[in-house]
């Protein structure tokens, strides 16, 4: 099967390709006037990094930084560790950053090529789903601190995203499963075909050589670029849509699940989890039937997410929701639906709203 190319416009455009086989697509996308490239990959690629890394010699002086695994990669210090690599190194304005790993990386690696001189060319190698659908596209890129997650960031949108489906071969099942926690969102808040793909796929046929899982990492990633093209700096979309904002449904509770349990809570199964308490608050907001909330649980835990949490206070969880990013003032602020497809923002709903909501999520099967 050929490779897919799907373009994304705007000021910096750039394209992103899935396929199996597409990491060999690098040098062209990296451009002929690079000289040095960093790689930055997860630390427990090495065996999947190091094909490319030998490929990227043949071409390029290659500085290859391995960074801790999973969140623990978006710090400050390491962030410091990779700038003074760079330095020493001399890295010039006409060099690059290549990220290999999940969302981690991704999100590291191009808050590294953001702000190495005000800005490097940075191409992604996503190897997670949950990076392929997410973290890779759209120019976001940060950093943790202790008041929570991607508080310090900047936009910086790559040259290209390359979506290499071999390498999810060797991603283990529960991380596959994990990154089906966005695809299914992408489901409910913009393209329903992607639940219903889901509903009439056996679970276990979604592996890295499917043309279904396939089907669903395009689809969703399509649903990513026409948000982030209409709104790249998430300042709101037309007629009332949330813009960019959409993408975070779920996300409120779930950057707070993350946050609380020490992001031992891989981020896709915290994020079907805020899906299934953001249909309960638009329940008791009057905007959601039951039976798209019922689908929310179904679905997701079709494939094996979670849909239900207690292992966290429901004030510890407040507490952590008020510090994220997308509140505004002291006002917390949730995606919501009114039906599949049909997003808005809900501002300040009220506590007793919010704990009837995590009361029903504490109770779910």
């Amino acid at each position: 099967m050929n490779d897919t190319v799907m373009h994304v416009g705007g000021a910096s455009p750039y394209d992103v390709v899935v396929g199996h086989g597409v990491a060999a697509r690098l040098p062209a996308l990296l451009g002929p006037s690079v000289e040095r490239v960093a790689v930055l990959y997860a630390g427990s690629l090495g065996a999947l990094a190091d094909p490319i890394v030998d490929a990227l010699v043949e071409h390029y002086d290659v500085l290859a930084l391995g960074l801790p695994e999973g969140e623990r990669a978006k710090t400050a210090p390491v962030a410091a560790d990779c700038w003074e690599a760079l330095g020493e190194a001399g890295f010039t304005r006409s060099d690059a950053v290549v990220t290999l790993g999940g969302g981690s990386a991704t999100d590291l690696g191009g808050f590294v090529a953001a702000t190495w001189l005000r800005g490097v060319r940075v191409v992604h190698l996503p190897t997670t789903l949950l990076a392929m659908v997410d973290a890779a596209v759209g120019g976001k890129t940060g950093i943790n601190t202790g008041a929570g997650k991607n508080l310090v960031g900047a936009f910086h949108e790559p040259a290209g995203v390359l979506c290499d489906l071999s390498l999810l071969a060797s991603l283990p099942r529960e991380e596959l499963v994990a990154g089906l926690g966005e695809v299914i969102k992408c489901g409910f808040i913009a393209d329903p075909e992607i639940l219903e793909i889901v509903e009439r796929t056996d679970p276990d046929v979604l592996n890295a050589d499917s043309a279904e899982l396939r089907e669903l990492v395009e689809r969703a990633i399509r649903v990513k670029i026409d948000v982030v093209v209409g709104d790249l700096r998430e300042e709101g979309g037309a007629d009332g849509h949330p813009g960019r904002e959409v993408l975070n449904y779920g996300h409120t509770l779930a950057h707070a699940i993350e946050r609380t349990s020490d992001y031992t809570v891989r981020h896709g199964e915290a994020v079907a989890i805020g899906c299934v308490y953001v249909a309960e608050l638009a329940a008791r907001a009057g905007s959601l039937e039951p039976a798209v909330v019922a689908r929310h649980r179904a679905t997701l835990s079709r494939v094996g997410l979670p849909t239900s949490y207690d292992a966290a206070s429901f004030d510890d969880l407040h507490a952590a929701m008020k510090v994220d990013k997308k509140a505004r003032g002291s006002q917390l602020r949730f995606v919501v639906l009114d039906d599949l497809a049909s997003p808005r923002i809900l501002a300040g709903p009220g506590e007793a709203d919010l704990r009837a909501a995590y009361e029903a999520i504490t109770s779910a099967g």
